[in-house]
């Protein structure tokens, strides 16, 4: 296999000498140093322009075999390459069989590729891999550059114009290196990022930079650079899986569950080969445990499992991963993370995420990264099972809240949301812990509030889906100056209307929630502390036959992931699984009203809002005024300005 790391490049926009390519190419190399502290390396074509930097990690050919910049034999093709083609030893073997291998330095999946791209060109070559990458690649025969991502989103790549430049990298840190970057700000991505937690692609926090979307591949000529004119095609797409399954649904439930079996056991045993320490993040859920299940299963030694334990009660699962893990047999080790362990965290996150997220799960995933990188270098992870197999709770309960909603007539809905919403958070949690007991209040008032608001807001499925999954509203008008971007979810409204609503959100999340936010935190989390994270589920054959698993083989009666729970329940007995759905958080909203009070409060002061001109004063006080006071949990809202005022002090500083 090969390395994971960070690249970067350029195509000038007029001539600069080999010394000034190769200082473009330190300066954006060095951004990227985390991603890849074990090697660098510069190429260039002055007469071209072009200026390929990178950064390495070593995970297999740990040799000079694996160095990059690399060029193919036949010196057609010269890559820079962050990932892991992890059937890249099939892809050699069909090579050898076709007579059309090279004479084979070294072992990395880099040499493949490029072999690979000799011999099928760049769009076969990408449709016959199984892995998560960005590339960059320069033919330079045909002097043509072309940008590819892998399917899912996994690996990330931003590119576009710096002062007539085409500019490209594994993030914006490296971008924004390129000497006299001045890009505004893209209010308008700014103002998305407020309902979603994270600027969604293809847009970036700046004017005139975008990201590749997942399973597309980007192509400009020397010849573009003057009309500042790509190319973009993509070579696969869940849109044409989703559709492409019709006729091919699975009837039999046996024959599904051992589908689902044969080709996440592949996925696992393939994402485990490394010639470095390898191991897996454990929560005790579904998603991870039947991971960390299949690696052990198939694993000659005791794989290593990681979890991280909370002192706050009500947000801690360690104890179910311990007892997982005791059952399974994993070498089991576990982190216990205070407050001030978390709230350290805090000001690494500007530069950790190099555009605003405000996911605050953020927290716990680089602190678990952290913890795994003393002991291994790569880690298996459970994520993107819930969108897969139905495992959100929206998912489920979506249809249920709808249908005791639509009954109402609008005025009384509107009535009851409003009369809901001015009920005082605190005194929801007091009736929550009458109910609950101390554990389970946290949850109730805000929950209640969010019901409020559907109420007085929600006309239909897809709006509902839109409350849930966003926090800021175009309504609120938070962010100045700024109209409203189309996005995907906004696209697939009428092509998807007649799917049920519980597959369309899953086919939504995995189009945005997933790329944008879960696959973004675990990379910039995991890449922080110079850990390779791999996704099992998200490998593309488990993906296609997720979506051959009919509704009620995912959810059913009321029970989320019941293909993989039914599967799991081969290696680890129901009473350990079978418990409500937590998620990965930490409790923000008793930190801003608490230890965190001052910094938020330097942050959104009513002078500095009003200075930097980039928020609505009012309704930013407001929220912050209501958080204090109890009577509302803007935990949420507040973070998303939060995380982008810290953003913010810190680019550009």
């Amino acid at each position: 296999m090969t390395i994971m790391c960070g690249l970067a490049g350029v195509i000038v926009n007029n001539g600069f000498s080999e010394g000034q390519l190769t200082e473009i190419g330190t300066l954006m190399g060095q951004r990227l140093r985390q991603r890849g502290p074990d090697d660098a390396g510069i190429w260039c074509s002055v007469e071209n322009g072009v200026m390929f930097s990178h950064r390495r990690l070593s995970i297999v050919d740990v040799s000079v075999a694996g160095h990059q910049p690399m060029l193919s034999e036949h010196r057609r093709y010269v890559i820079a390459f962050n990932g892991e083609i992890y059937n890249h030893l099939t892809l050699r073997t069909e090579l050898s069989k076709e007579h059309l291998a090279p004479n084979w330095r070294g072992h990395s999946d880099t040499e493949t590729l490029l072999a690979a791209f000799e011999a099928w060109g760049v769009q076969e070559t990408l449709k016959k891999t199984v892995g998560m990458f960005a590339i960059a690649l320069w033919d330079i025969e045909q002097r043509v550059l072309y940008l590819a991502r892998d399917r899912l989103g996994e690996k990330p790549l931003f590119y576009g114009w710096v002062r007539g430049s085409f500019v490209f990298g594994s993030e914006l840190k490296a971008l924004t290196a390129y000497p006299g970057f001045d890009n505004p700000i893209n209010r308008d991505a700014l103002a998305l990022y407020t309902e979603f937690s994270a600027v969604p692609s293809p847009y970036s926090i700046y004017q005139d930079i975008a990201k590749l979307n997942p399973g597309s591949i980007l192509s400009i000529s020397t010849s573009d650079i003057v009309k500042r004119s790509v190319h973009i095609d993509e070579y696969w797409s869940i849109t044409e899986v989703v559709n492409g399954r019709r006729g091919n649904i699975f009837v039999q439930e046996e024959q599904a569950i051992s589908a689902l079996d044969e080709v996440l056991k592949i996925a696992v045993a393939e994402q485990s080969r490394a010639d470095v320490p390898t191991g897996a993040f454990l929560s005790g859920g579904v998603d991870s445990t039947l991971i960390v299940a299949l690696m052990q299963a198939q694993s000659q030694r005791q794989i290593k499992s990681f979890s991280v334990g909370f002192d706050e009660s009500q947000f801690d699962e360690s104890p179910f991963a311990d007892a997982v893990a005791k059952h399974i047999g994993t070498d089991h080790h576990s982190i216990r993370v205070t407050a001030a362990d978390a709230q350290s965290v805090i000001p690494l996150l500007p530069t950790m995420y190099d555009e605003p997220f405000a996911d605050s799960s953020q927290i716990p995933t680089h602190l678990v990264s952290k913890f795994a990188r003393k002991l291994v270098t790569v880690a298996l992870s459970g994520d993107g099972g819930d969108e897969l197999f139905g495992g959100y709770n929206r998912y489920v309960r979506g249809h249920t809240i709808w249908n005791r909603m639509r009954w109402l007539p609008t005025p009384l809905r509107v009535a009851v949301g409003t009369g809901l919403h001015s009920v005082p958070l605190a005194v929801w949690d007091l009736i929550g812990q009458g109910l609950y007991g101390a554990t389970g209040a946290y949850k109730v008032g805000g929950k209640v509030q969010r019901v409020a608001h559907r109420l007085r807001n929600v006309q239909n499925l897809s709006e509902l889906h839109y409350d849930l999954v966003r926090e800021w509203f175009p309504s609120d008008r938070v962010v100045l100056g700024a109209s409203r971007l189309p996005t995907r979810l906004d696209d697939l409204g009428f092509m998807y209307g007649t799917m049920p609503i519980e597959e369309r959100m899953m086919l939504w999340d995995t189009l945005t929630y997933l790329p944008d936010d879960l696959l973004t935190k675990v990379d910039r989390a995991s890449m922080s502390t110079s850990l390779e994270a791999r996704v099992p589920y998200l490998d593309h054959r488990v993906v296609e036959l997720s979506w051959r698993l009919p509704l009620q083989m995912k959810i059913r009666k009321g029970e989320s992931k019941w293909a993989l729970r039914q599967l799991l329940y081969k290696y680890v007995p129901r009473e350990l699984i079978d418990r409500p759905k937590a998620g990965f958080t930490v409790p923000i909203g008793q930190w801003l009203r608490g230890p965190l009070r001052d910094w938020a409060e330097a942050l959104i002061s009513e002078s500095r809002l009003r200075r930097e001109g980039y928020f609505n004063v009012v309704a930013v006080r407001r929220a912050w005024q209501e958080h204090l006071s109890g009577s509302h949990d803007r935990a949420g809202r507040l973070w998303i300005i939060l995380m982008y005022q810290a953003w913010l002090e810190v680019s550009h500083s």
